[in-house]
């Protein structure tokens, strides 16, 4: 599993950030470094932190859950407050808006939109912007070295609830594996810098995705 944030309304998800690649949250593309501040993300055995660093004594800034359900983070600079960012900003980032093999886009007319190789799993729904049973594939896999991967570029990655994560190996190395388990679904880098790094597979449904028209990161769906 790879951390990410959850806003949760009593029992149900509203709302996930997508796991750290090492710059941001991959559902935060707002997210960045500034001159005065440093964003700084461990994961280990002993401890998952995340934490922001001021350079500046004079800047303040803290990260709240508002009252209204958002994930923001406010900083004082000198006399004027600022809201950094926050989160969910629009319908793309509510949780599961579209179901499993889909993904949200703003840009398009019906901002739900299958995968490559998967189609409507209700196509009545889908004919009135109704996304949320999401998509099936066209055709089964047929868990050999004849499967194929297509990429998802500028994604925020699926939920990781189920993963297998290795930060340890590289991409080549991730998608044999992948290949090599009848379950793997995707694939992905678990961190983007240099390069990229790591790996994550997923080996149940791809949900939760969400697709932005710049940054985000690499998705390879089997």
């Amino acid at each position: 599993v790879l951390p990410e944030f959850f806003i949760w309304q009593t029992d149900i998800p509203t709302y996930r950030s997508g796991p750290w690649d090492g710059v941001r949250f991959s559902g935060m593309v707002q997210m960045r470094d500034l001159d005065y501040m440093v964003n700084n993300f461990t994961d280990n055995r002993e401890e998952v932190v995340y934490k922001f660093l001021m350079t500046d004594n004079h800047i303040l800034s803290r990260l709240t859950l508002s009252p209204l359900g958002y994930l923001q983070q406010i900083t004082w600079k000198y006399e004027d407050r600022i809201l950094s960012w926050l989160s969910p900003t629009d319908p793309c980032d509510a949780y599961q808006i579209c179901g499993p093999y889909s993904y949200c886009y703003l840009k398009t007319s019906a901002f739900c939109n299958c995968i490559k190789g998967f189609e409507p799993k209700i196509p009545e729904a889908w004919a009135v912007s109704d996304g949320t049973s999401g998509c099936v594939r066209k055709t089964r896999l047929s868990c050999s070295r004849g499967d194929v991967f297509f990429q998802l570029k500028n994604t925020k990655l699926p939920d990781t609830t189920w993963t297998i994560v290795n930060k340890s190996i590289d991409m080549e190395e991730c998608k044999e594996r992948c290949l090599r388990d009848c379950n793997c679904t995707a694939y992905a880098n678990t961190d983007i810098r240099n390069g990229g790094s790591g790996c994550v597979i997923w080996t149940g449904e791809l949900k939760d995705i969400r697709n932005y028209p710049a940054t985000g990161q690499d998705l390879y769906v089997r």
